[in-house]
């Protein structure tokens, strides 16, 4: 039997096992058709829907305050600026250029070019309103009008100057006559011939007397008699316009009061054709350029650097180069804005703790609860991460697809949250928002896996020393902070904001934070011990919990979490401290609105008049006044047998008892009423006793003293007492004499009928106006109308006719006797948009605050769900009421939380008695007051009372209703730990 050849298959065997020839090739692998694996970003996400979608949304909300913060800081700042600029007024917010008139070749052609130097060199840092720019040519000097029948009121006669104004025919309205001529005198004309051809307004020419036609003849001068000719006359639409500001005497004539006497100022424009020989007007001519500063293009952020160009305009190398192109070596720039700059910038620094403390505590407790969420999802996820770890997994591999995970959720939202943030507040710099923005969403995306590689990281035995180091750590830190904010007090007016001013609360609130975790803990586990001897369970099982912590699933704790506690110290802490700060700005606002007044409200009578009969009793019995102080007031008497001999003093003629009640509610230098009653006894000659303020105690004299009212007369006086203020005349210089009516009212003639009246209480401002309106006589019911210029010259005002000036602040203006109210004052000195913008700031930093302080709580509380719900799982089979576990859950959560409002408000209050000494509270007032923040309850416990029980509310809800489904889910899936 022979073999088969090597190429011959051999036969089939039933041998289960067929030897492969050595020497065969390997079949090609077959593809496998099996699903490939699924992404692990995606599984992930898919996993846990839920947490995905609530991590999305904290980074959203998270980045979203961290962008829009900044920008809402640079909108408060600009609009400040831009408001204090505007009420400055448009002299003070324009450049004004001037140049001496060329002695030849003057033209409007050459002023335009001058002009375009000017605005050549702008429109960097600032820019100019082109369409609001006035230039031309105005003489000097005015010169004396001497025709005979021109108005001479107390003989002296009108004066005139001339203007050319390049934009004059775009504010006018042209009444009569028609425009001087743009066209060039001839050639060979003499100098002086023919007269200038002029343009007056209606009212200017009716108050000196002129019309069309007329020629006016100046002063001779030595080379010739200058004359102009009035060829047209027009009406001002609006003399409101800034076209008119600097040119008074254009739109109406003016009044120069000259001694005794009075005489009219009348300026009138002249054409193009006539600028040549416009500096024979009095010899001497000179253009100008008014560039108005467009206010509402300035930054805040640019505001150093706006600065240096303007001054650089004003004096330096621009100043240098505009004379230097437009040939005009004696061309000269002057502004305000450099000091205005200055003092928006200082007023900006007073306000910046405010604005900075808000965000700055929004800031730590956000950050707070990005730690808080990351812990939360690593405990979660800890068994599957070591899972991971035992299978082979390295750290970095581990954290790597955290960060993928992370990248997924927070990115996108961190996107959406930025982009809202620039559409809904819109501002030219982008930065602060972008780079802030990008540093909450990197703590966001770094929080979960910085966490994690913690967890994965193997413990040292010696890892529980950096607690009392880092603690200790803060405490340095804040009483070096402290100490030195107290050493030096307040930073210098216009410096940068003060970062120990801004930090200092924060870390007042870390330390309270830190004590009070340490404490928290050993005062609940001594409640805990009283309770074990009640026969109730659930105080003792709560307490007992709150007092060890309840941590993640397998994790001994030795205390409750500290981050929680950080975050309700942080929130209430710095709501407190601005609360007091705000708290004390309204008070002092109210008490430099009060002494403004003289009072809750107060009814003046001008000069020498009198309150109308009974308004003063029926003032007194309006709803809401509590005192009603009328009194009679004289500021043309003098005092004789001072070390002057004679001084002008202020006379107050008042019932003592309610001035008293005045001077002591306003904080004005109170006395008491009984040291101007008359002593029994005493003879009706007696001097009459009487409170010297300080000023006038100054001035020396041993008394008796005799008064001189202005209205004639003389009394005896004698000192009672000296006050260093007094409400009628608070000035802390003046010298005020203050006699009770009783006495005084018999010895000085008028001093029965009062001239003022003010009141305490709740004033209706508008009742009281009504009541003062009703008071008067019909004829008097309406204000007389201002003086005008008489158009007559045979029948001129007189000097001593002008209406008197009202008082500032009078609300309204056009009343007979102006009624002022302290409402009235505050709402004026809290108009002040800075003040509002950094009130809002604070407030929505405050709400951003606790809703982050809220929700810390809440993680802390689904950071303990799964042993809550095993234990209230256990506890239901022994018999536990739904009611009961309720109240189980709270009384473990309270003690946190109400040990945190504790600790808060007495935190706050400290931070207030150590810092708010150093505060400048000027700014925010809108005027000058004392540095200082008043420490009171009320704010302070506010914030705390209300942030305790918004986190109790919280939990009561969340106890209520997921605690029942945990427990349900806890008994149908059994013990498996």
């Amino acid at each position: 039997m022979t073999s088969p050849p090597p190429t011959t298959p051999p036969p089939t065997s039933p041998s289960p096992i067929t030897p492969r020839p050595p020497t065969a090739p390997r079949p090609p692998a077959a593809p496998k058709s099996g699903p490939r694996p699924a992404p692990w970003v995606r599984t992930r996400l898919r996993a846990a829907p839920l947490g995905t979608l609530l991590a999305a949304a904290l980074a959203f909300v998270a980045v979203l305050l961290a962008a829009a913060l900044p920008r809402a800081q640079d909108r408060g700042a600009d609009q400040a600026l831009r408001s204090f600029l505007e009420h400055s007024g448009s002299t003070r917010t324009s450049l004004q250029v001037t140049a001496p008139a060329p002695a030849s070749g003057q033209s409007a052609q050459a002023l335009d070019r001058t002009l375009e130097s000017l605005l050549a060199r702008t429109g960097n840092t600032f820019h100019v309103d082109a369409d609001t720019v006035v230039h031309g040519t105005r003489t000097n000097k005015r010169q004396p009008l001497l025709n005979p029948e021109l108005s001479r009121p107390h003989r002296l006669p009108p004066e005139m100057s001339l203007l050319y104004v390049q934009q004059a025919q775009d504010h006018v309205r042209l009444v009569e006559g028609c425009w001087p001529s743009d066209a060039p005198r001839s050639a060979g004309a003499a100098a002086y011939e023919p007269p200038l051809q002029v343009v007056l307004s209606r009212e200017a020419a009716a108050t000196i007397g002129a019309r069309v036609g007329s020629v006016l003849k100046s002063a001779p001068l030595i080379d010739g008699t200058p004359s102009v000719e009035v060829v047209g006359l027009f009406s001002v639409p609006d003399e409101t316009d800034g076209f008119w500001v600097n040119l008074d005497c254009l739109p109406r004539a003016c009044k120069k009061v000259v001694g005794e006497s009075y005489l009219w100022e009348a300026d009138a424009f002249i054409g193009a054709g006539d600028l040549d020989r416009m500096d024979l007007w009095g010899h001497d001519a000179h253009d100008f350029w008014r560039l108005p500063v467009e206010v509402g293009r300035l930054r805040a952020d640019r505001l150093d650097a706006t600065k240096e160009e303007i001054a650089s305009y004003v004096a330096g190398p621009t100043a240098a180069a505009i004379a230097f192109e437009t040939r005009r070596e004696r061309i000269r720039t002057t502004s305000w804005l450099p000091e205005l700059f200055e003092q928006a910038h200082d007023r900006r620094q007073a306000a910046a703790p405010l604005a900075l403390i808000g965000p700055a505590g929004v800031g730590g407790v956000a950050f707070v609860v990005l730690c808080l969420a990351g812990a939360l999802a690593a405990d979660r996820r800890e068994a599957e991460l070591r899972l991971l770890l035992a299978r082979g997994g390295s750290r970095s591999a581990i954290v790597g697809r955290l960060l993928g995970e992370g990248a997924v959720t927070v990115l996108p939202a961190a996107a959406a949250a930025t982009a809202l943030a620039v559409l809904l507040l819109p501002t030219p710099r982008p930065a602060p928002a972008l780079i802030s923005a990008a540093t909450v969403a990197l703590l966001a995306l770094l929080a979960f896996p910085v966490r994690a590689a913690v967890l994965l990281t193997p413990r040292r035995p010696a890892g529980r020393r950096w607690r009392p180091v880092a603690e200790l750590l803060v405490l340095a830190a804040t009483a070096a902070a402290v100490l030195e904010v107290r050493r030096r007090g307040v930073a210098p007016a216009g410096s940068d904001p003060d970062p120990l001013l801004i930090a200092s609360p924060l870390l007042l609130a870390l330390c309270g934070a830190l004590l009070l975790a340490r404490v928290q803990p050993v005062v609940t586990g001594w409640f805990a011990r009283a309770a074990a001897r009640r026969s109730g369970l659930v105080g003792f099982l709560g307490l007992a919990r709150a007092a060890r912590g309840s941590g993640a699933r397998g994790t001994a704790r030795s205390g409750p979490s500290v981050l929680p506690m950080v975050a309700l110290l942080l929130a209430i802490t710095t709501g407190g401290f601005g609360a007091a700060v705000l708290q004390s700005v309204d008070s002092n606002r109210l008490g430099v609105a009060r002494l403004t007044v003289g009072g809750d409200a107060a009814i003046s009578a001008f000069g020498k008049a009198e309150l109308p009969e009974g308004l003063a009793k029926a003032a007194g019995e309006l709803p809401g006044v509590s005192t009603s102080v009328p009194l009679w007031i004289d500021h043309d008497s003098a005092l004789v047998g001072t070390v002057q001999r004679s001084s002008q003093v202020n006379l107050i003629v008042v019932e003592p008892g309610a001035y008293a009640e005045l001077s002591r509610v306003l904080g004005c230098g109170p006395f008491d009423p009984a040291l101007l009653a008359t002593a029994a006894g005493e003879p009706a000659d007696a001097p009459v006793p009487a409170l010297f303020s300080s000023g006038l105690a100054r001035l020396g004299g041993s008394g008796p003293f005799t008064l001189q009212p202005g209205n004639g007369g003389e009394v005896r006086v004698r000192g009672a007492a000296v006050i260093d203020c007094t409400p009628a005349v608070p000035a802390a210089d003046a010298a005020t004499l203050v006699l009770p009516a009783s006495r005084a009212a018999a010895l000085i003639s008028g001093a029965d009928r009062p001239n003022r009246w003010f009141g305490l209480g709740s004033v209706d401002g508008d009742r009281l106006r009504a009541l003062v309106r009703s008071a008067l006589p019909a004829a008097s019911a309406s204000p007389p109308a201002p003086t005008t210029a008489s158009p007559s010259p045979a029948a001129p005002a007189p000097a001593g006719d002008r209406e008197p000036a009202p008082a500032p602040g009078t609300q309204p203006a056009d009343e007979v006797y102006p009624v002022r109210t302290s409402a009235d004052a505050v709402a004026e000195l809290g108009s002040d948009p800075l003040q509002r913008s950094a009130q809002r700031l604070f407030w929505a930093s405050v709400a951003g605050a606790a809703g982050f302080a809220l929700l810390a709580v809440l993680l802390t509380l689904m950071r303990s769900v799964p042993d809550r719900a095993a234990l209230l799982a256990r506890l239901r089979t022994m018999g536990l009421r739904r009611r009961q576990g309720v109240a189980l859950i709270l009384a473990e959560t309270l003690p946190q939380t109400l040990a945190a409002a504790l600790g808060g408000a007495l935190v706050a209050a400290a931070a207030v008695v150590l810092l708010g000494p150093a505060m400048d509270l000027s700014t925010l007032v809108g005027a000058s007051v004392p540095n200082g923040v008043r420490l009171t309850a009320g704010p302070v416990l506010t914030q705390a009372l209300g942030l305790a029980a918004l986190v109790a509310a919280a939990v009561l809800v969340e106890a209520a209703t997921s605690g029942r489904r945990q427990i349900t889910t806890e008994l149908r899936a059994g013990d498996q730990r």
